[in-house]
């Protein structure tokens, strides 16, 4: 019975992670490497903005079929209207090492849309793989969408 006990609280541990919310101009923030992201995107150096990634190489492909379907001036323009005044980081949310960076598109009428970023030796990686909590951070970004509409 023990020992069922320690397995059902080994595998909802995650779930059970704390949820915190961080302040995004804090020095331990993931919006440095967001706002480089979104540079390098805007420039289209679809290499760099992959190797910000704990998954460059799919990134890359992912970041690359974008550009081919939409064409290479869509693609920076997309990029580089993100990095616009009108919208602003409102919230970055923690759970263990992961981050949802929740980003308020002022340019599209206050959608909010989220970026997840993983915390590796230090620094901050977009976070291109699953995870239970990814999943969590995802579920947080719904309830923040909801928030919105009420």
């Amino acid at each position: 019975m023990k020992v069922l006990l320690a397995a059902l609280l080994l595998a909802a541990a995650p779930a059970l992670a704390q949820e915190r919310l961080l302040d995004p101009s804090a020095p331990d923030s993931a919006r440095g490497t967001a706002l480089t992201v979104l540079k390098h995107l805007a420039a289209g150096e679809l290499e760099q903005a992959a190797a910000l990634s704990n998954a460059p190489k799919r990134r890359f492909e992912v970041l690359r079929d974008y550009r081919d379907s939409v064409g290479e001036e869509v693609f920076k323009r997309a990029f580089g209207r993100l990095l616009e005044p009108e919208n602003r980081l409102i919230a970055e949310v923690a759970i263990g090492p992961r981050r949802l960076l929740v980003w308020e598109l002022g340019e599209a009428g206050g959608h909010l849309a989220g970026q997840f970023y993983v915390e590796v030796d230090g620094k901050f990686l977009l976070d291109d793989v699953p995870s239970r909590e990814r999943d969590e951070l995802r579920r947080v970004l719904r309830r923040y969408r909801a928030g919105q509409k009420n």
